[in-house]
């Protein structure tokens, strides 16, 4: 192959590499309940990801506590095909204060095919506060969450029976965004870490080419156990739940 058709064969593939799908919804797990819990529970949990049934890299998130009202998610994946690669790596710290979910500091950093990224979000939730991107823009904190934290609510929702929600928050390229969850179903499904019956979900954005869906297994206390993503009909990606542990 000429190297001109190798970058754009590599171009072409980018745009549709399965790390792309990673971070549109993995990040937190039921046990990060949130919105009516003073206390969280630590987990972690560890997903195998797929591109064309082919296993290419996992993806991992864990939740420690720091102290008895703040915490920590982390949000790790490797995935490789061909002569691709990616690594992104999120942390969030945030606090729960009279039932609500708090962000203090989100950082997120990306390797790989392609240009390396990097991004730092400081929240001040007081009266007035700001929200500070690091070499970006300045936003009044309105509630909004970070680009994971705002699952933190999801799982605690869904056990409570909403079949409808909507959540501001800051994206990983320091942009504010609203994504809507909308229930469309009950499923059954067969993962790597076994059988599970799942409400399935799917992500509402301003995008008329992706369709992402996700399913939570109510035995695990509403942790997502996969997560599939598509692009004008054509599959993505693909995770799912391989090893699930928690204190």
């Amino acid at each position: 192959m000429s190297k001109n058709s190798q970058n754009r064969v590599m171009q072409t593939n980018k745009r549709r590499f399965v790390a792309a799908i990673l971070m549109a919804f993995v990040g937190a797990s039921a046990h990060a309940a949130g919105a009516t819990e003073s206390k969280l529970q630590p987990y972690e949990a560890v997903y195998t990801a797929y591109k064309w049934g082919d296993d290419v890299g996992e993806a991992r998130i864990k939740l420690e506590a720091l102290s008895n009202t703040q915490y920590s998610l982390t949000y790790s994946s490797k995935v490789s095909k061909f002569f691709l690669s990616d690594k992104r790596y999120e942390h969030s710290i945030f606090k729960v204060e009279d039932s609500s979910v708090l962000p203090i500091e989100y950082h997120y950093t990306r390797t790989g095919t392609g240009p390396d990224k990097k991004l730092t979000v400081n929240f001040n939730t007081d009266s007035g506060g700001k929200i500070a991107v690091e070499n970006g823009d300045e936003f009044v904190w309105n509630g909004q969450f970070d680009n994971q934290i705002y699952r933190v609510d999801l799982a605690n929702q869904l056990a409570s029976g909403e079949t409808n929600l909507t959540y501001d928050f800051v994206n990983y390229r320091g942009e504010l965004r609203t994504y809507g969850v909308e229930v469309v179903g009950n499923e059954n499904l067969s993962l790597p870490y076994g059988d599970f019956d799942t409400v399935k979900v799917k992500l509402i954005r301003d995008s008329k080419t992706r369709e992402t869906f996700a399913w939570f297994a109510p035995s695990l206390n509403y942790t997502l156990v996969r997560l599939q993503q598509f692009k004008d009909g054509e599959e993505q990606g693909d995770i799912k739940l391989k090893s699930y542990t928690s204190e």
